[in-house]
């Protein structure tokens, strides 16, 4: 587990406070009126009231939700509320602020970070590491500051992971820690307690309604939104959460904030999501359908990268190579160099394969060509994805890695049938020896 500060902002809540006041005092003289009325045969006065009172409590403290996701999220109604000027502006101004947090017009909250501290832990895979990295870019550009001390934190962050049933367990079980800071170590400055990643996707507003554990509930694809989201928990008594997937964002625009400056080894996020539905797994439904980042905003970053003495780049992606960037590039023609659209031999999807654009072998040959002094790897491949192209640009780059991660899942055909991955174990091997035939010296990894 990566431990990692960050911080976020409150809001006012005062205006709010003062109209709940009124409403609840209102609700209680309403109700001492009625008390005669609504008592029962032999019931004091006294006791009738004390039952409208723990009605009302109950009533009080029944949080309302705020949830936007695929099915429930905002109307037209509420993209047509904004004027066609505002759009324009807003769509003109992205570019020249990568990291600028998202401006959603139904979503009217003038709270931002100032100043304010966040903290985050990470828990599970390298994609996690990187999206908390473009977190903290987004939350940096907010008006947030990272602190490294979780006592010193007004929000903390937790990075969830969904794959296992274990890792979602290590997170109910810290939830509940941090509640007691909330409400016996720091009760007078209670953080705000966010939960981001796949778990948040999994499980959705359930988080919020799970004993007031969670305020913020946020997806891998609305990091943009959460500044607005804590705004908005800030500035009310609800629960919040964004877990709207996306069908193209890859935050290719965002420069990452990297954990740690001093690495000379960098993982660098080509694609996201997965199209291949494997029957045990839940990536598709936590993280979407693949989508790549475009070719020249990869190479600019790996070419910053190189200027700034780091060594190594992984090419990072849930199934890094079937990438696929249909993108105009401004610097790379699109003359087939690289190749690499066909399956590996003896492999199939259940899926219909899409054809154009530039595929794995050629990002991989053309980041291969801008410093040879720098090592190149990517994680983790699919075993369909392996063409002769992508092979052949392993075999000819001496600066790429001869290290292949092959997963397997089984050796049995019956299983791998089962498990809806489209290959059998002969397939599998063949492609083994077919790897060796053409780099000799590979080293091969499985799980």
């Amino acid at each position: 587990m990566n431990r990692i500060g960050l911080r976020t902002q409150g809001a006012s809540v005062l205006s709010r406070g003062r109209r709940s006041t009124g409403h609840a005092y209102s609700q209680r003289m309403a109700m001492s009126a009625s008390v005669a009325s609504s008592q029962e045969p032999g019931e004091t006065a006294a006791q009738a009231h004390r039952s409208d009172r723990s009605v009302l409590s109950k009533q009080k403290t029944k949080r309302r939700h705020l949830v936007f996701n695929n099915r429930t999220g905002p109307s037209l109604q509420h993209f047509l509320a904004q004027p066609l000027s505002d759009s324009t502006a807003h769509l003109e101004s992205a570019a020249a602020s990568s990291a600028e947090p998202e401006r959603v017009p139904y979503m009217s909250v003038s709270d931002w970070g100032e100043g304010r501290k966040y903290y985050v832990e990470v828990y599970g895979c390298q994609m996690n590491v990187n999206d908390t990295e473009i977190l903290m870019s987004v939350l940096n550009k907010a008006g947030y500051k990272r602190t490294m001390t979780l006592d010193d934190a007004d929000v903390i962050f937790l990075m969830t992971c969904a794959i296992r049933e274990k890792a979602e367990d290590r997170i109910w079980s810290r939830l509940s820690h941090l509640k007691s800071l909330k409400t016996k170590t720091r009760p007078d400055r209670a953080p705000m307690v966010g939960v981001l990643g796949c778990m948040a996707e999994r499980l959705k507003e359930k988080l919020l309604e799970s004993d007031r554990l969670v305020d913020v509930v946020c997806g891998p694809d609305a990091y943009r939104s959460l500044p607005r989201l804590l705004s908005l928990r800030a500035m009310s008594a609800d629960g919040v959460a964004n877990v709207m997937l996306s069908a193209d964002e890859t935050y290719a625009d965002i420069t990452p904030v990297r954990l740690d400056d001093n690495k000379i080894s960098v993982h660098l996020s080509v694609m996201r999501g997965c199209n291949n539905m494997c029957s045990f797994c839940i990536v598709p439904f936590t993280r979407g359908t693949e989508r790549s980042r475009d070719i020249d905003s990869i190479v600019s970053e790996v070419r910053r990268l190189s200027a700034q003495g780091v060594r190594e780049v992984t090419l990072l992606g849930q199934n890094v190579n079937s990438y696929r960037d249909t993108s105009s590039s401004a610097v790379f023609a699109d003359d087939g160099v690289g190749g690499g659209a066909d399956l590996s031999r003896g492999f199939s999807t259940i899926y219909k394969r899409k054809e154009g654009g530039r595929r794995f072998a050629e990002l991989l040959h053309r980041v291969a060509q801008i410093d040879p002094e720098m090592r190149v790897r990517f994680t983790s491949p699919h075993p369909k994805d392996f063409p002769d192209e992508l092979l052949q640009v392993i075999r000819d780059n001496p600066n790429v890695c001869r290290s292949i991660h092959l997963p397997l899942q089984s050796g049995s055909t019956s299983c791998l049938q089962r498990m809806r991955r489209g290959y059998s174990r002969a397939a599998f091997l063949e492609l083994v020896h077919h790897i060796r035939s053409v780099i000799p010296d590979v080293a091969f990894s499985t799980d």
